[in-house]
């Protein structure tokens, strides 16, 4: 029966994966990534999952005549932040699954 040993293994091995990746979810909640614009009078924090935690804005870039600009800085920042965190989350999941593509991970 060399074919059950093998699928025992192939079993072992995905609840092995299976947890590096609850492991590393949990960890990509505490990890924080910052996006800024505006040399830096706009930062948007992010964490690992691309999720939005923390606005930061200079109060010198609030101006009620120019609205416009700190709504573009804003978006701006948010973007650069969950580009980051995006980066960074697929670059860990790629050292958990050494590179597979798994869909609906992120």
């Amino acid at each position: 029966m060399p074919m059950m040993g093998g699928m025992q293994n192939l079993v072992r091995q995905a609840q092995s994966m299976q947890n590096k990746i609850a492991k590393m979810q949990e960890e990509l909640e505490t990890y924080r990534v910052n996006g800024t614009a505006g040399g830096g009078m706009v930062t948007a924090v992010a964490n690992g999952k691309q999720e939005l935690v923390e606005i930061q804005i200079n109060k010198e870039v609030v101006n009620p005549e120019d609205i416009e600009m700190l709504q573009d800085l804003v978006v701006a920042a948010v973007k650069e932040a969950q580009k980051k965190a995006a980066e960074h989350s697929q670059h860990e999941m790629s050292k958990v699954t050494g590179g597979m593509s798994i869909p609906g991970l992120f």
